[in-house]
């Protein structure tokens, strides 16, 4: 099917994002909103590897990329935005190379730094939307206050092993938060790291290509069952399970607050 080029895309463009015009929920006006997003991914590892690669394929207009980490050997099997060639670089920069080479249109803005209470809000603050691809709660807990208090929605993700996890924040109604759910960190053995257990490539690379799923429908203004639920993947058994999450009484973060 021949898509008719659009006077505010060049031919280029009309041809690099035709299969997302062609999307009945997506079409020229979605793909314009993409191209005006502006995304915030905090983890350039596995998780957020496979989501920036998407959300800059897909035509995001603005990506931001934290992280403070440099590349390792040990990272190669599931971090895919980074090669051979840059064993000890910065991440960011690494990032950054990558996804200008898939979409120079995409503006990638790299933050080589690490989130702390001090500086999470000037971070998130102009991005439309975060995706937490981290791997420790300290800054899952960071983010999931920081964008519940400015009203930022947030796709937060996680892999271990076998397994990954995936909800998503959005402070609107009776939703519930990241903390309804994770009240406090848990026991150190209850949640297994993956320096202690490994982690399967792919597994990361299904969570991070659903957290890109998520943040284009939001940034297309559609709601998000999510919000209400977790979704679980086990890879070893092929399995999804949609577990409902409900808003927590007293929650520290969203539950009502004493006079």
């Amino acid at each position: 099917m021949q898509i008719k080029p659009r006077t505010d895309f060049s031919d280029e463009d009309t041809q690099r994002y035709s299969r997302n015009a062609l999307l009945a929920a997506v079409g020229w006006k979605g793909q314009a909103r993409w191209r005006a997003g502006k995304v915030l991914v905090v983890g350039a590892g596995g998780l957020g590897s496979a989501a920036l690669f998407y959300l800059a394929a897909a035509g995001v207009g603005h990506l931001g990329v934290v992280d403070s980490d440099t590349v390792d050997l040990s990272n190669l099997q599931r971090q895919i935005l980074h090669r051979t060639p840059d064993l000890g670089r910065r991440k960011v920069a690494s990032a950054l190379e990558s996804l200008s080479a898939l979409n120079p249109q995409c503006r990638v803005e790299s933050l080589d730094l690490r989130l702390e209470a001090a500086n999470v809000r000037e971070v998130v603050q102009g991005f439309d939307l975060v995706l937490d691809s981290s791997d420790n709660f300290p800054t899952r807990f960071l983010l999931a206050e920081c964008c519940w208090q400015e009203r930022i929605p947030l796709v937060s993700a996680a892999a271990t092993g076998w397994r990954g996890q995936l909800l998503v924040q959005v402070r609107d109604g009776d939703n519930s938060c990241y903390r309804c759910l994770v009240p406090e960190t848990p026991p150190a053995e209850a949640v297994p790291t993956s320096h202690e257990v490994g982690i399967l490539g792919a597994v990361a690379g299904v969570m991070g290509c659903l957290q890109a799923v998520e943040a284009l429908k939001l940034l297309l203004g559609r709601e998000s069952d999510l919000t209400h639920r977790l979704l679980a993947y086990d890879g070893l058994q092929g399995r999804f399970q949609s577990l409902a999450r409900l808003k927590r009484p007293g929650c520290p973060l969203c539950g009502p607050k004493e006079p």
